[in-house]
C-alpha cells in the first residue's frame, strides 16, 4: 500500500533534491521518497510486533546450516598460513 504525502520544502532543500534527481535521471519526488524510505525503513523494522519479528528471524535462520568438507581442517593461524603458501605456490595444473 502506498500513500501520497505533500511536503513543503525550502528552496535550498528542493534545489538539492532536484539537482541530485536530475543527475541520476529520476523525478525529484521519487528521489525524495527513496531517501525517506532508506532513512526510516530500518527504524520501522525495529517496531514490528514480536510475532512478526520472530517470523522474520525464522526466515533468516532457515539459511543457517553446516558444511561438511569431507576432510579435517585446522583453523589456527599456522595452518591457515600454510594453506595460503601452498595455494600461492601451486600452478593449479592437473597431473
Amino acid at each position: 500500500m502506498t500513500h501520497i504525502l505533500t511536503l513543503e520544502l525550502n528552496d535550498q532543500i528542493f534545489t538539492a533534491i532536484q539537482r541530485q534527481a536530475e543527475a541520476i535521471g529520476v523525478p525529484p519526488e521519487r528521489l525524495a521518497a527513496t531517501l525517506l524510505e532508506q532513512r526510516f525503513g530500518q527504524d520501522l523494522k525495529l517496531l514490528l510486533p514480536e510475532a512478526e519479528q520472530e517470523t522474520a528471524r525464522a526466515k533468516f535462520e532457515r539459511h543457517f546450516g553446516t558444511l561438511n568438507l569431507e576432510h579435517p581442517t585446522a583453523l589456527d593461524n599456522e595452518s591457515i598460513d600454510a594453506d595460503l603458501v601452498r595455494e600461492y605456490a601451486s600452478t593449479h595444473e592437473e597431473g
